[in-house]
């Protein structure tokens, strides 16, 4: 396809799609995951069977779609968890299908940078003459949309390979329970529940359950619960069973039980929660937001769980067996991996090894400035901040903006 074709093509579908930009992104979602909910179709109400879905991803950069962006795409009458843009389907030389619709998503940009100026105005320089530059926190964050197409919407696309998995679902499964420190209760009756006031969950006996995979994924939505505690990821816990607020973390706790069971590649299992749809819809019909904070809450319970509780060792050398220290079976214990942070920021400081002086000042200055705004924010946020801004440096592509997706 010529680059003229091409863009005539998109320029045919952007003016297509006019009408709906004029409804917020968050007002869109809010309305089809209302009339979801009210068909029993939403993406944590349908029970998946021997079929795992993958979370949604960039085909070209592998990368997840998170929070709103990624339920906006579940919802979608696709298979085919890959999903790209326009103009990275034209990179890669495929075809958009005549008449396809894309999925319009959004990020935000809460940072920018700029060149440093003193308290005159001017522009602050560094000891080789280069101009300092320094992030900033915008007073308002920038909205960006975008439109992606699912591979089942492109000519040329290779065919969708089954995802390898370097784990046993259940033996994951019952690794974050035990990595996450809860204290888990089993007692013989009919209850699942998390006590924030005693701050443990329990949960009936495992042979009560008619299969390994409804114990774990029960036990998974307690556990996310659990991470609402105030020492942990401090949502408010403290609500009447029947209100409002218990149903907000009814949400939370089922969107991050789905996404985890897709993460781990165990089945979902939502008949239980049917008693909250008529709560949740109201609320969304109230407040359509609230699905963009839910999703929000709901990636943090995923990560907090799965990516830095049992983030460990694949494998142990034999010959290091020795020296771990053991559990009380006498077992080893792997030690966990570095942090996300700790790794990327080892990676960073590789890179300025391995480029000219100029450039590898220019980074420290950014990382310098980078450093000094993240210092205002909290623990959470600082973190999330500077791992952004190290995988953006390590990135070809060198992006100036750091951007968070909803």
């Amino acid at each position: 396809m010529s680059n003229t074709a091409a863009y005539r093509q998109l320029f045919l579908w952007v003016f297509d799609m006019s009408e709906v930009k004029k409804i917020p992104f968050h007002e869109q979602l809010a309305n089809k995951i209302i009339e979801q909910l009210k068909q029993g179709t939403a993406p944590w109400q349908k029970p998946w069977g021997e079929a795992i879905p993958s979370r949604p991803y960039n085909a070209t950069t592998g990368k997840e779609y998170r929070g709103g962006n990624s339920i906006s795409l579940m919802i979608q009458p696709f298979s085919d968890p890959r999903w790209l843009t326009f103009n990275q389907a034209n990179a890669e030389g495929y075809k958009i299908k005549k008449g396809s619709k894309g999925v319009q998503l959004q990020s935000l940009t809460f940072h920018k940078e700029q060149i440093k100026r003193d308290e005159n105005g001017r522009i602050v320089k560094d000891e080789k003459g280069q101009a300092v530059k320094e992030l900033v926190k915008l007073e308002k964050p920038i909205t960006r949309s975008f439109t992606v197409f699912n591979a089942e919407q492109v000519e040329g696309i290779p065919a969708l390979k089954a995802p390898e998995r370097a784990w046993q679902p259940l033996e994951r499964a019952e690794e974050i329970l035990n990595k996450s420190g809860a204290q888990i209760n089993h007692m013989a009756g009919d209850r699942a529940y998390y006590s924030p006031v005693r701050d443990h969950i329990v949960l009936p006996l495992r042979e009560q359950f008619p299969d390994a995979e409804k114990y774990y994924a029960t036990a998974l939505h307690e556990l996310g619960h659990w991470t609402g505690h105030e020492s942990r990821l401090n949502r408010p816990l403290m609500n009447t069973f029947g209100t409002q607020a218990y149903a907000k973390e009814e949400l939370r706790a089922e969107i991050a039980s789905m996404m985890i069971g897709q993460s781990l590649g165990i089945s979902h299992d939502p008949g239980q929660h049917v008693a909250y749809v008529g709560s949740w819809i109201k609320g969304l019909q109230e407040d359509p937001f609230e699905i963009v904070r839910a999703c929000q809450d709901a990636e943090k319970i995923h990560d907090f769980l799965v990516l830095e509780k049992v983030q460990i060792k694949e494998q142990v050398a034999d010959k290091n067996i020795e020296s771990l220290p053991t559990d009380r079976n006498g077992q080893p214990q792997v030690r966990p991996e570095k942090s996300e942070l700790e790794q990327v920021k080892e990676q960073f400081q590789s890179l300025l090894g391995s480029v000219g002086s100029e450039q590898a000042e220019r980074l420290k200055s950014m990382e310098a400035g980078m450093l000094n705004v993240s210092r205002f924010a909290s623990e959470s946020v600082k973190e999330q901040l500077q791992v952004n801004f190290y995988k953006e440096q390590l990135e070809p592509t060198r992006a100036i903006q750091i951007e968070l997706e909803l």
